[in-house]
């Protein structure tokens, strides 16, 4: 009943609010006087940062329906940051941890919410979801470059309202430079610890009234090979068996070659993209399971293809957008599961070792249209719906399971005995959602959204936010949303797989979050947030077992919890940002902590400018409070401090930057929790040191 009613509450809530009196053209010209005049204290008072997260049109973040965190270009160089993991890494009520399931994978978990393969988080560039079909998170072992990228969006909580599935924990919008942004050639690189090299060129122009933007990164390394892990899953079968095939001790497996490469032309109201993502030879981390692989690897390939026209001019209400994708991604994989001399029963051994190649490719076609109309007083009010059709191909060459025979390289391609069959999906969606200024300092946003999935049913998921600029320099956000997942392929077809099977009868995942936040600006040179939040989540999906795990509806989970956020500009050249994150995320059954999600977590950076053109900025996490497992008798997982620090000198000979940086200075031995089968968790990498150069043309 309650699920029903939250379905249906918005759209009566649109109905009633253009039925009210006063919402006429005519209606009350004392009030949009009113709105300018608090508008330009804001405008006093800084608030310059406007996000397109939350609604899908420019909002001032601090009006925004919302909780979002914006991290800029600039952050990001004082910072010091390598790659867009240590970036979210910032971000409050967001850590990025490993993965336990998938090759030592980037887990992004917002508010004690995160599983395996971490599909729970939307991640898009430009506004265009890129997920990996297998898993339905971001493409397996994706990492990225930091030297394009122009800001980041990040909203926590849901957000399935506008972006549908699996915008369930939080959404990820990374905006890349644009013509205007790049202003013309510039050309860097990067040198530092564990044979680490990075190389950029970018060019930003306009011809004739085109506008071109072009961005090549390539990056390398052999990882940090003093990440040694004692014990492995082999370690346990070896014990078993009386074999000795573990490679334990030894290094987890993080090399990896990347090439990123991004062309943008735009003329008018039309802009066409192409992006190219690719991954060559990545180490696969603990291995397939758990046990070291150091000759596995990986190989992807992204193309992302978009072509987009908007437009403002057709009609002074109307403001139009049209949006047509296509994306591509093959992936090439190579595990020895298991080492050479692995036994895995009394009569099965592998002494080559127990191999697979579990390929796959997979295409996105899509379309999107919205349009935003502005015609009547005091609303604003987005129509939006499109379609998607999603396909993956497998292949398979493997020496185990069903139709081979062991220790024999076979090709399974096409056959029963593939490790999934060839799947299709189609998605088709319709949005409505109204930004309703009832009052001088009130606004109303409220929101529904269809989604119909041909393998897995539909779903309406609502949204109300309810803004008041309490003062000038106070926002009080009262904030409700639902969001669903749908099973990704892996969860509903893995068969014939020694780490993770699917399940046909799953169940989406849902989830209802209320938030109460506020904006407040004691002063021009201090800004503060907390946000207070509760959520419950159903039908949490899970690949749980001991040896071979199967997906399953593993459990409903509550959380609760607070984020405070400070901005602060003690004097001209001294600028401190920090936020401190605490929440309880418990299974709703047992009223356990769920596990490996920090209870709490810290940031705090100083960018110090010193000299001109010179800046110092020291910067510190802390991450703590973290549970095992039900049934884990494992020691507490270890709290750290990581360091980091960065020196950069601007304007050198006009046009040179360098910049001298230390990640985890003091070479803090930190953690990330791992699965039994390792049992002295993760290491993280020890002290690195960076040495980067760039010059603008």
């Amino acid at each position: 009943m309650m699920r029903q009613w939250r379905r249906w509450l918005p759209a009566l809530v649109l109905v009633v609010s253009f039925a009210l009196p006063g919402t006429g053209r005519g209606a009350d010209t004392a009030e949009p006087l009113l709105v300018a005049y608090n508008d330009g204290l804001a405008e006093l008072y800084g608030d310059e940062e406007f996000v397109s997260i939350a609604t899908g049109s420019k909002k001032p973040i601090n009006r925004a329906p919302a909780v979002a965190s914006v991290i800029t270009a600039e952050d990001i160089r004082a910072m010091g940051a390598t790659d867009l993991n240590q970036v979210l890494d910032t971000v409050p009520g967001l850590h990025v941890s490993l993965s336990t399931l998938s090759r030592l994978d980037a887990v992004y978990s917002i508010r004690g919410i995160h599983t395996g393969f971490n599909p729970q988080v939307l991640l898009l560039m430009n506004g265009i979801a890129f997920p990996e079909l297998w898993t339905g998170a971001h493409p397996i072992l994706f990492r990225l470059p930091v030297a394009n990228i122009e800001r980041i969006e990040v909203m926590r909580g849901p957000g399935s309202a506008i972006y549908g599935a699996d915008a369930y924990a939080g959404v990820i919008n990374i905006i890349t430079k644009d013509a205007t942004g790049l202003g013309g050639t510039v050309t860097g690189g990067r040198v530092g610890s564990f044979d680490s090299q990075e190389f950029w060129l970018q060019h930003g122009a306009t011809y004739a009234d085109w506008d071109v933007a072009f961005s090549f990164e390539w990056q390398t390394t052999d990882g940090d090979r003093d990440r040694v892990v004692k014990r492995d899953a082999q370690t346990t079968l070896d014990e078993i068996h009386g074999t000795r095939a573990s490679l334990a001790p030894g290094a987890l497996d993080t090399r990896y070659d990347l090439f990123n490469t991004r062309l943008e032309i735009g003329r008018g109201d039309w802009t066409f993209s192409l992006w190219n993502w690719r991954l060559e030879d990545a180490g696969v981390g603990a291995g397939a399971a758990q046990a070291l692989d150091p000759e596995g690897c990986q190989s992807d390939n992204l193309y992302l293809a978009d072509l987009a026209w908007h437009n403002t001019d057709l009609h002074p209400d109307w403001d139009l957008t049209a949006r047509a994708s296509y994306q591509y991604l093959d992936n090439n994989i190579k595990f020895h599961i298991y080492p050479p001399g692995a036994q895995l029963g009394e009569t099965l051994s592998f002494p080559a070792g127990m191999i697979g190649r579990p390929d796959d490719s997979s295409r996105i076609a899509g379309v999107d249209l919205a349009a935003i109309y502005s015609g009547i007083s005091k609303h604003k009010l987005r129509i939006g719906t499109g379609y998607k059709y999603q396909h993956m191909k497998t292949s398979e060459t493997k020496n185990y399971g069903p139709g081979v025979v062991p220790g024999v390289i076979t090709d399974v391609t096409d056959t029963p005995f593939v490790y999934a069959p060839d799947r299709s999906r189609k998605v088709l969606h319709l949005s409505l959602q109204d930004e309703w200024q009832f009052a001088p300092d009130w606004e109303l946003t409220t929101g529904i959204r269809y989604d119909d999935f041909s393998d897995t049913g539909d779903t309406f998921n609502p949204r109300i936010a309810l803004v008041w600029a309490t003062r000038h320099n106070l926002t009080t956000k009262l904030l409700y949303g639902s969001a669903f997942r749908a099973p990704s392929f892996s969860e509903l077809y893995a068969i014939n797989n020694p780490v993770a099977l699917g399940n046909p009868d799953l169940e989406p995942e849902t989830i209802d979050t209320l938030e109460l936040s506020f904006d407040y600006k004691p002063t021009l040179d201090l800004q503060l947030g907390l946000s207070l939040f509760a959520y419950q989540a159903k039908d949490l999906i899970e690949f749980v077992g001991t040896s071979s795990k199967t997906a399953e509806n593993a459990r409903d989970q509550d959380g609760r919890g607070l984020e405070l956020e400070m901005d602060w500009k003690l004097t001209e050249t001294l600028r401190l940002r920090g936020n401190y994150a605490w929440q309880r995320a418990e299974d709703e059954e047992t009223g356990r902590r769920v596990a490996d999600a920090p209870g709490q977590q810290a940031y705090l950076r100083a960018d110090w400018r010193f000299r001109p053109d010179w800046v110092l900025s020291p910067q510190a996490t802390w991450v703590g409070d973290r549970a095992r497992a039900a049934g884990d008798l494992r020691d507490e997982i270890d709290d750290y401090t990581l360091v980091d620090v960065t020196l950069r000198r601007s304007n050198l000979l006009k046009h040179l930057d360098i910049a001298l940086s230390a990640h985890n200075l003091f070479d803090e031995d930190a953690r990330e929790p791992s699965g039994g089968q390792i049992p002295d968790d993760y290491p993280l990498a020890g002290r690195s040191i960076w040495l980067e150069l760039s010059w603008r043309i």
